[in-house]
């Protein structure tokens, strides 16, 4: 799509990046270990390693995940090489029910970012996981993730999850968002999954560019009903940071603003309501100190997103009497 007053083309997304830090993709990537609600009840251990490989062939307006990616094609044998490094960093054994998750930046059946020959290695590194998480574009989730997910069903069926971005379902903004995917593209992927018994993961963005202001916060509930609809059993809110160059491009046209701490509390605190016991719905709080209006209640808001996000249960909202209405903290 070439340049428009609300549109930006992938040449000029990808111009007004800053420069991308080098990457070694047989050096330990980093990795997390944290816990995650099941749907079930209660929580477990999930090891999520942030594989380095090949950047996604997509260009998505509010991406910055490219600056963590290989200009070239992903070297066989180096993604393996990465989580067996990480493995080993693991003091003790995963807990029965833990998950592994394997995000690299892009698509994992994409073969340019996740070298095919690969597939078996990884598969049996992960075997001591109850449960498997990657991500992907709804295009590319085909035949070699029904393969993939048969490699995985040794142990048990159903161990494989994909995470895809749903993003913004908002009829001005999904076009326009560089993704390339359209609502069909989701039910199809989704209807793909269910067929080779693979769960659905979802991520839904809080603040999508594109979406006029009095839109926000039903287009969110709208695109979380929508992958709720196509059974998605989790559900991720990402409240979308500037800092790539095309927000603030589109900030300075009023086509984007970050979204405030309270929008964020706000689309968590509803979307469970729509979830009900169907899904476990969390929403992301890496750096939300950066959309934080008061710094007095950062923190404690911070905490509040995590433990429901943990328990699956609202709570009444942080109280602070410094508080206003107002822009984050990054836009001022």
């Amino acid at each position: 799509m070439a340049d428009s007053p609300s549109a930006l083309s992938a040449t000029t997304i990808r111009a007004l990046r800053g420069a991308k830090p080098a990457a070694d993709p047989w050096a330990e990537p980093p990795w997390n270990l944290e816990r995650e609600r099941r749907l079930a009840g209660g929580t477990r251990a999930a090891l999520t390693v942030f594989l380095t490989g090949a950047e996604c062939p997509y260009t998505c307006v509010f991406c910055d995940l490219w600056q963590h990616t290989l200009d070239e094609a992903t070297p066989p044998g180096a993604l393996p090489e990465q989580l067996r490094r990480v493995l080993e960093r693991q003091t003790s054994p995963p807990e029965p029910d833990a998950c592994l998750k394997l995000y690299n930046a892009s698509n994992f059946f994409e073969p340019r970012a996740v070298p095919e020959i690969d597939d078996e290695a990884l598969a049996r590194l992960a075997e001591p996981f109850d449960r498997v998480v990657v991500e992907c574009h709804p295009k590319l989730v085909g035949e070699r993730c029904r393969h993939f997910a048969e490699r995985l069903a040794g142990r048990q069926d159903g161990r494989l999850e994909v995470a895809m971005g749903f993003e913004s379902v908002h009829p001005r903004a999904l076009p326009r968002l560089g993704k390339g995917a359209t609502r069909g593209d989701l039910e199809r992927a989704a209807g793909r999954l269910e067929r080779f018994g693979v769960g659905l993961r979802a991520f839904v963005l809080v603040g999508a560019p594109y979406v006029p202001e009095p839109e926000r916060m039903p287009s969110v509930l709208d695109t979380v009903r929508f992958a709720l609809e196509l059974g998605a059993r989790h559900v991720s809110l990402i409240p979308v940071r500037g800092g790539n160059g095309a927000l603030e491009v589109l900030a300075g046209r009023g086509e984007w603003r970050a979204p405030t701490v309270g929008e964020i509390e706000e689309a968590l605190d509803r979307s469970l309501e729509l979830a009900g016991a169907a899904a476990v719905v969390a929403a992301d709080p890496w750096d939300l100190e950066r959309l934080a209006t008061c710094p007095e209640c950062a923190g404690t808001r911070r905490e509040r997103i995590e433990r429901i996000g943990l328990t699956g249960r609202t709570e009444p909202r942080i109280e602070c009497a410094r508080c206003g209405e107002g822009e984050p903290v990054e836009q001022r």
